[in-house]
């Protein structure tokens, strides 16, 4: 697995910690000029990018063409969805190859190197949908109309980080058009999940610090906070409510796409609040086979590659296995070294 920047610290330092973050240290980029087509944007957002994944990992985004609605259709489906009767959520179990709902205390963060010595198990539920990868489907609930509002939320998120892609490669100093072979198939999931109110103890979590495995993770802006991130320099700071807006932050697999030169920030997460809290992250990545390995612009004679090339499916196999060990029955393999 590739190593965040700022994982010397054991993820557990100062965890009474709940302040707000300085509005300045996460950057906003506006998307209205990218999504009304002005090509015009693209340089301009690329510039922005750049400096918000070198220098933080985690950006907002305002504008961004997903219809608020559909966002809190999804919210309000989350919390219908996790109060379903246990035996209809069990009738609908993620295994290796399917999406699915994921129990309560089900997955612990082993692929992180930043979790802490003690592991103990996730204080939360999860239902996962997928898309592309190498899944072969998913399990659906027994709820009338989930699948359609999941869909289109799918959708329009999916569209909403495809119009990045170009954003991305200029912040890279690459083509327009550079990754769009690399996803046009993309691997996406979005996980429902759900932080019920807990009394925690010392080493316990709603999810323990962790980096993402993924591209980019995108988070909309949640009525109850529970999010806490850590960019280098900084102890754990609380994001500021944007209402409206996505909160985006790069992966692993950038991280390691760009040799580096981005950061995969740690964040992790507890209900601090006196209600229950959902949060919905949209996580999206390349197609299944696509080859991951130091882009053109990010190595030279002084900065050579720093991984061994390695598919995106592949990496993908062993996050899942290392996490959710006890749902997949999979023993991780050392492919992500």
């Amino acid at each position: 697995m590739a190593v965040a920047s700022d994982a010397t610290a054991d993820g557990t330092v100062d965890v009474t910690a709940d302040r707000p973050a300085d509005v300045e240290l996460i950057p906003v980029l506006d998307l209205a000029g990218l999504t009304a087509g002005d090509p015009d944007a693209v340089p301009i957002l690329g510039r922005e990018l750049e400096a918000a994944l070198m220098e933080v990992g985690f950006f907002f985004v305002t504008n961004h063409g997903v219809p608020w609605k559909l966002v809190t259709d999804v919210y309000d489906t989350a919390r219908e969805l996790h109060a379903l009767p246990p035996e209809r959520l069990e009738q609908a179990k993620m295994d290796r190859e399917h999406g699915g709902y994921l129990g309560y205390g089900g997955g612990t963060s082993y692929a992180s190197e930043i979790a802490g010595d003690v592991r103990t198990p996730n204080l939360n539920a999860a239902f996962f949908v997928h898309r592309g990868g190498y899944r072969l489907d998913n399990r659906w609930p027994d709820l009338p109309g989930f699948r359609s509002v999941v869909d289109r939320y799918m959708d329009s998120v999916t569209a909403l980080a495809r119009r990045l892609l170009p954003v991305l490669a200029a912040s890279l100093d690459l083509p327009h058009r550079y990754f769009e072979p690399h996803f046009d198939h993309p691997s996406c999931t979005l996980r429902l999940s759900h932080y019920p109110v807990v009394d925690y103890g010392e080493n316990d979590w709603g999810l323990a610090p962790h980096t993402d495995s993924t591209i980019i993770t995108l988070l909309p802006a949640n009525d109850v906070p529970g999010l806490e991130i850590r960019p280098a320099g900084h102890d754990w700071i609380t994001p500021p409510a944007l209402p409206e807006s996505f909160l985006i932050n790069s992966g692993d697999m950038l991280k390691r796409w760009t040799n580096h030169r981005f950061r995969s920030t740690a964040h992790r997460a507890r209900n601090r609040s006196d209600v229950d809290r959902y949060a919905i992250p949209f996580f999206f990545g390349t197609r299944d086979d696509a080859v991951i390995e130091a882009l053109p612009t990010c190595v030279g004679p002084d900065d050579p590659p720093r991984h061994q090339r390695i598919t995106y499916g592949d990496y993908q196999r062993w996050f899942l296995d290392r996490n959710y060990a006890r749902v997949t029955g999979q023993t991780a393999s050392e492919v992500a070294s």
